[in-house]
């Protein structure tokens, strides 16, 4: 009988987060929504301003400006309506008067009629449009799914912790362009004697679906051994662990990433997608697919993906990843295809069964600058 057999899994036992619930009548979803909404608001109004400092070139080249002033106009007047709404329920008004405050002030600095301020090259800018874009976008996308077909339906969207989470996704999200001048920068000056144009011209002359495949397969491959080292090397542990240190996990769990193991990953895994040289379609697809993917493999989701689940990472498989149950600990690495745990002796996924436990085995600090320095310390 092997350890993982004689292991005795347990059902996960949650706390009781029912006074977290939102509930119509409470103020609590007027009041979160006036806020999210004004803070949004702000930020917008001024990547319209000062567009050269605080929004990313490769964004920009993307985005419709129209398309966008027509939703901040929505998202600005819904946060006046929805802070009103606090007052007249009578809960929830301080974080309803905030929302309101922070939209006056977007209103103040030109509103959804704001001037595009001229775009110069920048280096380095913050990228807070795509925090905003981002933000709003996968948070309505995740939790809705986190409604519809939960895991936990007891566990709440606002759990405990959810605002170290937060902290680290609007750090992650602001410090985007650093991390593109990074992972573009490093694949080049390292590994530019390497790259041959015979094998680009052959990837980009296979087909689109070939390509996808390809650059799934390599970037895995990369990003498997670049996680177990995270894992077995100590020092590097250090800065691995505050990503394993959250125990709900959920849509928003995913972010929680020191800056120091963002930035090494996401260099390193560049460099086969420089190497290989796939078409640009191709290679948007793939970045497309691996940002929802590594939101999704951490959401409070539960789907019969069936034997789908064999070949692409799901939620269950990288929860367990997460989990503190000592079968669970250093395993199922790969982002992508569990294929590579199951050549390399660390896949664990037991039928049917979930976590009973996330975490670290030895409890990190909680909040989130205690977290950024814990690898120093």
């Amino acid at each position: 009988m092997s350890e993982d057999d004689a292991y005795d899994y347990r059902s996960r036992e949650l706390e009781d987060m029912s006074s977290r619930f939102f509930r119509l009548g409470d103020g609590r979803i007027s009041g979160y929504l006036s806020l999210l909404l004004g803070t949004s608001s702000l930020l917008a109004v001024l990547a319209f301003r000062y567009p050269q400092f605080l929004t990313t070139a490769d964004l920009r080249a993307v985005y419709d400006v129209d398309v966008l002033r027509v939703a901040l106009r929505i998202g600005m007047w819904l946060a006046l309506c929805l802070g009103g709404l606090t007052f007249v329920l009578g809960r929830r008004r301080r974080l309803g008067t905030i929302g309101v405050l922070l939209t006056l002030v977007a209103f103040g600095l030109g509103g959804y009629r704001v001037e595009v301020g001229p775009v110069a090259p920048q280096q380095f800018t913050v990228g807070v449009d795509w925090l905003v874009i981002d933000l709003l976008l996968t948070g309505l996308l995740f939790i809705t799914l986190e409604k519809l077909i939960p895991k936990y339906p007891g566990q709440a969207v606002l759990r405990p912790e959810w605002q170290t989470d937060l902290g680290y996704f609007a750090l992650n999200h602001l410090l985007v362009s650093l991390m593109l001048i990074a992972g573009n920068g490093f694949a080049p000056a390292v590994f530019g004697w390497a790259v041959n144009a015979k094998l680009q011209a052959f990837v980009q002359g296979l087909p689109f679906a070939a390509q996808l495949l390809l650059l799934l397969f390599c970037a895995d491959f990369v990003q498997y051994w670049i996680h177990r080292s995270f894992h077995e090397v100590p020092a590097l542990w250090k800065v691995h662990a505050v990503h394993h240190s959250t125990e709900h996990m959920d849509w928003l769990a995913g972010s929680r990433n020191h800056l120091l193991n963002v930035t090494v990953e996401r260099s390193l895994v560049m460099v086969p997608l420089y190497l290989l040289g796939p078409s640009l379609e191709a290679l948007n697809a793939y970045v497309v697919f691996a940002a929802l993917q590594a939101v999704f493999i951490h959401a409070n989701v539960r789907i019969p993906f069936g034997p789908l689940k064999y070949l692409l990472a799901t939620p269950q498989f990288h929860h367990w990843h997460h989990s503190s149950e000592k079968p669970a600990i250093d395993t199922n690495y790969a982002v992508h295809l569990p294929l590579f745990d199951r050549l390399f002796g660390t896949y664990h996924m037991p039928m049917g069964l979930w976590p009973a436990d996330y975490g670290t085995t030895k409890r990190l600090p909680r909040t989130f600058w205690a977290q950024l320095r814990y690898p120093f310390t």
